[in-house]
C-alpha cells in the first residue's frame, strides 16, 4: 500500500478521505489529451463527424469507411511542458522538453466498385500506436519566507490514536516517529506515565523555510485494432478495441530548515513506480444527411486497467546533537526507510460519449465542432492489497463529470491547406473556488501531392492546478498546509507523413 503524506491534493477545503492517493491516479489515467495526426491536432482535434482521417483508428471507427485507397501513416512530436509555480509570493519556473511518436497508423481499404450493387459499398481495417498521455513534467517551488506551518503537524495529527507499539509500521508517519520529529506524550497532566501512548507532540516548535521538487516521467499509448463500413455513401459505421499501456514515474523531495530550533533540517523522498495495461471499445456512426454535412456519434467504453506499482519512502532529519531526555539520547544525523511496498490494483475509467458536425464548404474547406461527455466521479478502484473504500469515496466526492468542446476549420488552396482550432476541457472538481479547466489553441499547415501527404501542427495547452505538499486540518477541517499555485503551458509541435498506396 502506498503510504503518502505528499498530496497533490488540488482542493483546499475538502477533508482528507485517504492518504493513499489512489484517487489521483483514477482521474490522472481516465484523463487524455487530443492526439492523432498532425491534420486532426490542428483543427483542435475535432475528429466525431470528420472521416478518411488515421486518426479515426483511435477516435471514430466509423470514419474508416469514407477511405477508398490505403495508407500508412507517421507522426513525430515535440513537447515543451512550462510550469510557473507560486508559493508565499515567489515564483519558480520549469521547463521540461519531450521527444516522441505520437502516431503510427496504417489503414487498409477495400471498397466496392462503383458498379456493385446493394448497400454496402465497403469499409477499411485500420491498426495504430498511439500516444494518448504524456507525464513527462517537473515542478517545485521554495521560499525565503517562513511557513505557516510544518509537515510535523501533518504528522501529528496522522498519528493521534495510534499506540506507539503500532506508531513504526504507519509510513511515512512511522518514519517521523523513528527520526523523532514526533514522540508520544508520555506522562499525563499529574506527572504519571502513559502506558503504550496514543498521542504525539513534537519538541520542535517554530515554523521552517520549506522547498520541494516533483520530477514526473512517462507515457500512456494505445494499440487500436478498428473496422469501418461505407453504407450506400450516407450511413458509415465502425467498431475498435483498444489496448491500453501505462507507464508513470514520480519522485517528490521536500525539505525544511529550521533557525534555533533542536533540528536543523529535515529531508522527505519518495519514489512511485506505476504499469499496466488496459482494454477498452469504441463505437461511431457518422450520417450524411446530404452531401454538405457530416453528423457523428461517438460511444467510448471505460477502460479497464490491472496495474501494479512500487513505492518507497525515505526520511532524514539533521539535530544540532540535541540531547533528548525524555529517551536519553543525543540526536544528530538520523534516517528511516519505509519497506519497498508493492501492491496491484484494478481501476475502471469512466466511459465518454461524444457527437459532432462537420460542414463542407463545397471544395474550399470545412468546418467542423465536437462536443462530448465524461463524469470522472464514476471511475472505481478495486484491489485486494489495500481497502480501497476511502479512494472510491474521495473519487465521488471531489470530481464531477465535464462538457468538452473543439471547434476547428480547414481552408483548400490547391494543394495546400491552413488549419485552425480551439478546445475547451471543463474542470473536473467539484469545488468551484478554483478554476482547472483547460484551454487549446492550434494551427497547422499541410501539403497534398499525388500519393503524399505532409502536415504540420502547433498546438498550445493551457490549465492551472493547485499542489498541496501535505495537509494540517483546521478546526473547521480544512487544509490550511502549503499551497503552491501552478500555471501550466504545454506546447506541442507535431509533423505527420502519410503515403497512399
Amino acid at each position: 500500500m502506498r503510504y503518502s503524506g505528499l498530496i497533490v491534493f488540488l482542493l483546499l477545503s475538502f477533508p482528507a478521505f485517504s492518504q493513499s492517493g489512489y484517487f489521483e491516479d483514477a482521474l490522472r489515467f481516465s484523463q487524455s489529451n487530443p492526439s492523432g495526426s498532425a491534420r486532426i491536432m490542428a483543427i483542435g482535434g475535432t475528429q466525431w463527424s470528420l472521416g478518411g482521417d488515421v486518426s479515426n483508428i483511435a477516435g471514430n471507427p466509423a470514419g474508416l469507411g469514407f477511405f477508398r485507397n490505403s495508407e500508412a501513416s507517421l507522426t513525430l512530436g515535440y513537447s515543451d511542458w512550462g510550469a510557473d509555480t507560486r508559493y508565499l509570493g515567489q515564483n519558480r519556473n520549469f521547463n521540461t522538453s519531450n521527444f516522441s511518436l505520437p502516431n503510427l497508423s496504417a489503414v487498409f481499404a477495400n471498397p466496392k466498385g462503383p458498379l456493385h450493387r446493394g448497400a454496402f459499398k465497403g469499409g477499411s481495417f485500420g491498426v495504430s500506436i498511439q500516444r494518448i498521455a504524456n507525464f513527462n513534467n517537473e515542478f517545485g517551488y521554495f521560499s525565503d519566507q517562513i511557513g505557516d506551518n510544518s509537515i510535523i503537524d501533518f504528522y501529528i495529527q496522522d498519528a493521534f490514536g495510534i499506540p506507539e507499539n503500532q506508531i513504526e509500521s504507519f509510513g511515512l508517519t512511522g518514519l517521523a516517529y523513528l527520526t523523532y520529529q514526533i514522540n508520544p506524550v508520555a506522562f499525563d497532566e499529574q506527572g504519571n506515565p502513559i502506558a503504550n501512548p496514543d498521542v504525539y507532540d513534537s519538541f520542535v516548535l517554530d515554523n521552517p523555510f520549506q522547498d520541494e521538487n516533483v520530477v514526473q516521467e512517462g507515457s500512456s499509448s494505445q494499440i487500436s485494432f478498428s473496422y469501418g463500413a461505407n453504407f450506400n455513401h450516407k450511413v458509415f459505421v465502425g467498431a475498435s478495441l483498444g489496448i491500453r499501456s501505462i507507464s508513470f514515474a514520480s519522485r517528490k523531495i521536500y525539505g525544511e530548515e529550521f533557525i534555533d530550533q533542536p533540528l536543523r533540517n529535515s529531508t522527505l523522498e519518495e519514489n512511485l513506480f506505476i504499469n499496466g495495461a488496459g482494454v477498452n471499445l469504441n463505437f461511431g456512426l457518422i450520417y450524411k444527411p446530404i452531401d454538405y454535412v457530416n453528423l457523428g456519434f461517438n460511444f467510448q467504453s471505460p477502460t479497464w486497467y490491472s496495474l501494479n506499482e512500487e513505492y518507497e519512502g525515505r526520511m532524514v532529519a539533521n539535530y544540532n546533537n540535541f540531547y533528548f531526555e525524555q529517551e536519553d539520547v543525543t540526536l544528530g544525523r538520523e534516517e528511516a526507510f519505509t519497506d519497498l511496498f508493492l501492491s496491484s490494483y484494478r481501476l475502471q475509467t469512466p466511459l465518454k460519449l461524444g457527437g459532432g458536425a462537420t460542414f463542407f464548404l463545397g471544395k474550399n474547406g470545412f468546418i467542423s465542432a465536437d462536443i462530448d461527455y465524461v463524469d470522472y466521479s464514476a471511475a472505481r478502484l478495486n484491489s485486494n492489497d489495500f481497502n480501497q473504500g476511502p479512494d472510491n469515496q474521495a473519487i465521488r466526492s471531489l470530481y464531477t463529470s465535464t462538457v468538452n468542446y473543439r471547434v476547428g476549420a480547414e481552408a483548400k488552396l490547391d494543394m495546400f491547406r491552413l488549419r485552425g482550432g480551439f478546445a475547451y476541457f471543463g474542470d473536473p472538481y467539484t469545488s468551484s473556488n478554483f478554476d482547472r479547466s483547460t484551454t487549446q489553441i492550434s494551427g497547422g499547415v499541410g501539403v497534398r501531392l499525388s500519393n503524399l501527404s505532409i502536415d504540420f501542427a502547433l498546438v498550445n495547452q493551457k490549465y492551472n492546478a493547485l499542489y498541496s505538499s501535505y495537509q494540517v486540518l483546521d478546526a473547521n477541517g480544512n487544509n490550511v498546509g502549503p499551497v503552491t499555485e501552478i500555471n501550466n503551458s504545454i506546447v506541442n509541435g507535431v509533423l505527420t507523413l502519410g503515403l497512399s498506396f
